[in-house]
């Protein structure tokens, strides 16, 4: 009897037993099922790692709300929050609201530095949030409303007496002397280029909130002066009206007020020379003023 067996019955080329057309099947599955535990594997170490190394943001933000007993003593709330690349003061706030406490309360518009709504007192200074980067503060960021202000809630000031300094200087072109119909008003190249920075302010208030001789007084306040001299200097109005505003700015709340502290220059988020304009419009009032015999 021969002993001889066939190779196709016992082992392939390779020495390896041949497996079943049964058998491939499961092999594989074996193999992507221990492929995929791998990478499963991979991506919670990963995601282990980005937890770990995440950076976090630490806000320090005034809370005060009167109508309610047990917050109306002022106070500071600690927020910790991711922190993503580009992130703004405003984007840091509205993401505290949107997933700690839908009770933070600030005002915020357009956040392109345009409404001026935004205006805050960010790490000690006068700032719009949603033009400060996150990544110019030092840590913790602490947020305060607007000094010089009456708080109405948390972030929010009641700005109705810088609105009313605003409207005094009345903030519009008068056209008194303009003639009927719809002919154009030229103006000067020159002209535009001297009253263009002051053309700039978007209301926010954060020149006032500086000024210490605004704070509490009736001090018109740089923005409305910035305001008067936008118009005063305004070649188009005839000579009785810019002698009318003159007549505004000189009285006893008027230009003469301001100390050349240059404190609200520092803060202008549209770097508007405010003081330089207060100081130009004295030097305009003294002229108006004199007399030769």
């Amino acid at each position: 009897m021969s002993t001889h067996v066939p190779e196709s019955e016992s082992e392939s080329e390779t020495g390896a037993p041949e497996q079943t057309e049964e058998q491939i099947p499961a092999a594989q599955q074996r193999r992507l099922a221990k492929k995929q535990e791998r990478s499963d594997q991979r991506e919670q170490r990963a995601e282990s790692e980005s937890e770990t190394d995440e950076q976090t943001v630490h806000l320090k933000v005034f809370r005060y709300d009167p109508e309610v007993e047990s917050k109306s003593r002022p106070r500071f709330d600690d927020f910790h929050i991711p922190f993503k690349k580009g992130m703004t003061v405003l984007d840091a706030l509205i993401y505290s609201r949107d997933h700690y406490d839908s009770s933070l309360t600030f005002r915020h518009s357009c956040r392109q530095a345009i409404c001026g709504s935004d205006a805050l007192f960010i790490n000690g200074a006068q700032r719009l949030g949603c033009q400060t980067q996150v990544s110019d503060l030092d840590d913790p960021v602490r947020i305060e409303p607007l000094p010089h202000q009456e708080v109405v809630k948390d972030l929010v000031v009641d700005m109705e007496h810088f609105y009313e300094q605003m409207d005094a200087v009345d903030p519009y072109f008068r056209d008194e002397d303009v003639p009927s119909g719809l002919e154009e008003q030229n103006q000067t190249r020159e002209n535009r280029e001297k009253i263009k920075m002051s053309t700039r302010c978007i209301w926010c208030g954060a020149c006032t909130s500086s000024c210490n001789i605004a704070a509490g007084g009736n001090y018109l306040g740089p923005a409305a002066i910035n305001k008067a001299y936008r118009f005063a200097m305004d070649d188009r109005e005839s000579d009785a009206l810019q002698q009318e505003r003159f007549e505004t700015i000189e009285q006893e709340n008027g230009v003469w007020r301001c100390q050349t502290q240059f404190s609200c220059t520092n803060v202008c988020p549209k770097d508007i020379p405010l003081t330089e304009h207060i100081q130009e419009l004295k030097r305009e009032a003294v002229k108006s003023n004199l007399k030769f015999w």
